[in-house]
């Protein structure tokens, strides 16, 4: 994260409604930073998580990206392909 992108979005932050949009939001950014960062843990492609999952690569790009509501079943298919357990909680 470029120092301009952290400086503008702290300053965001202080508005309440931003925040508050934004902390709705963090599951999903966690979800999308774990398939990214799993992926390049292991000097994977999309085309490669693809072809291991069965998950159209197009579909990848779009959970990565944030344009896409992946599936339980899909999540663990992926949590699987990278060697990792799938761990969903609700919290107080």
């Amino acid at each position: 994260m470029t120092k301009n992108f952290r400086d503008t979005l702290n300053k965001e932050l202080k508005n309440p409604e931003f925040k508050t949009e934004w902390d709705r939001l963090e599951p999903e950014f966690q979800i999308i930073k774990s398939v990214i960062d799993s992926r390049a843990e292991l000097s994977m492609t999309q085309k490669d998580l693809s072809e291991l999952t069965g998950i159209h690569q197009s579909e990848i790009s779009k959970i990565e990206n944030g344009c896409a509501n992946p599936s339980f079943k899909t999540l663990e298919r992926l949590a699987s392909a990278f060697g990792k357990k799938l761990k969903i909680s609700f919290e107080n």
